[in-house]
């Protein structure tokens, strides 16, 4: 199930009642809400490099929030279709109903994940990831550290208080708190980056993210947003990219795709998820019984939410231009990445690459909604998909 969120009264943040906080590229997750102003791909806006206050004294920021997009007009739900009124009217109401339900599901507000042994991740880094579990974004991290065997800590976030971030000026996520010093928001940047100290012999860590620099402009609307570069290359020396990219184009490949599940492929989830009343209804039904709602939570949570979902999910089809069938558009996109794969076991070829696992962690957030059981039967995915769930648990024991 997927969440994100945007920001709701005077909270910058995309308010998605499945999951509260705004994640990468200010977009919903799968089961997220996005209120667009801007154009198709918006911009991010991530926290400023540098120090950044924190509880315990200064940390080190770098990249954007999850995935970064740009940020939203606050409080704005969506106009058009006579409900903007009625959309923030019913927005707050699941804020106050939802929001706090839904983080009754995850009450445990720190996990621990241990994908090895160790307690420590690459060359003996500790990383704390602070997220919200439906977020896509968040899931790309999630896939990436699992199939690596990275362990890490999960701080479950607050997606209507994200106290657990209040030391952070980015008010986004994923957040990887790095060694409790450095900071790491955009999820494309913390994959590219951790993925080239891991490798690279030659670096620190620092030295690295230095490859990844902060670029500010300003939109179609007027306002700043925040942009990282090279954030889908790795920074390896000739030797080290012939080493992990043997055939040629490869690295070009895992790149384009890596782009396009950030660009495109999220944005077919949320009018996916909430296509009918029927399917938001049934979204919202999976949280509040996970959840253990009150009466008056629950009701708040599974009708006055799906019913706000479901008005939101339309405007998002309208503004990526999608078919009356938004099925038709999802079928389409996972069936283009499986014609890319070709005959391969993966687009990496033996082994899951960089873009094989951010699809993955895209998909997955819909798992246990009727979108994934419609894409998984009326789509060639499903044995691709199959790997990867053994891909990413067992790497070294991937039956091939």
């Amino acid at each position: 199930m997927a969440a994100s969120c945007r920001a709701l009264c005077n909270v910058r943040s995309y308010f998605n009642p499945l999951g509260l906080v705004r994640s990468q590229y200010g977009a919903l997750g799968p089961i997220g809400v996005r209120v667009l102003d801007s154009e198709t791909h918006r911009p991010r806006r991530g926290a400023h490099p540098g120090k950044t206050s924190s509880q315990g004294g200064y940390r080190r920021s770098y990249g954007t929030g999850s995935g970064g997009s740009g940020s939203s007009r606050p409080g704005v739900f969506g106009r058009g279709a006579g409900v903007r009124v009625s959309v923030r009217v019913m927005g707050c109401a699941v804020l106050l109903g939802a929001g706090l339900g839904t983080y009754k599901t995850v009450k445990n507000s720190v996990q621990t994940h241990l994908a090895a042994e160790d307690t420590k991740g690459p060359q003996g880094l500790k990383l704390t990831l602070y997220q919200y579990k439906t977020c896509p974004f968040c899931s790309k991290v999630r896939a990436f550290l699992d199939f690596h065997g990275l362990p890490y800590e999960v701080v479950e976030v607050n997606p209507v208080m994200r106290k657990e971030i209040k030391w952070s000026t980015y008010r986004k996520v994923p957040i990887l708190m790095v060694d409790g010093d450095v900071q790491l928001n955009d999820s494309s940047v913390i994959i590219s980056s951790l993925k080239t100290y891991s490798v690279t012999k030659k670096k620190s860590l620092s030295e690295v993210l230095g490859f990844y620099p902060e670029m500010r402009s300003k939109n179609d609307s007027g306002k700043e947003v925040t942009e990282y570069s090279n954030k889908y290359w790795l920074m390896l020396s000739e030797e080290e990219t012939q080493d992990l990219y043997p055939q040629k184009e490869a690295q070009k490949e895992e790149m384009k795709w890596r782009q396009w599940a950030d660009d495109w492929l999220v944005h077919l989830i949320s009018p996916n998820v909430y296509r009918t009343p029927g399917e938001a209804l049934a979204s919202f039904d999976y949280i509040v019984r996970e959840g253990k709602f009150g009466s008056f939570e629950g009701f708040f949570a599974k009708y006055v939410g799906a019913t706000a979902m479901f008005l939101i999910a339309k405007r998002l089809k309208n503004k990526y231009h999608l078919q009356d069938d938004v099925r038709q558009d999802l079928y389409t996109a996972v069936n283009d990445w499986v014609a890319a794969i070709g005959k391969k076991n993966f687009m990496g070829g033996e082994q899951p690459n960089l873009a094989d696992l951010a699809v993955f962690g895209i998909l997955r957030v819909m798992e246990g909604l009727q979108a994934f059981e419609d894409m998984m039967e009326n789509t060639k995915v499903k044995h691709w998909y199959q790997r990867m769930e053994t891909a990413r648990l067992n790497p070294q024991d991937l039956q091939l």
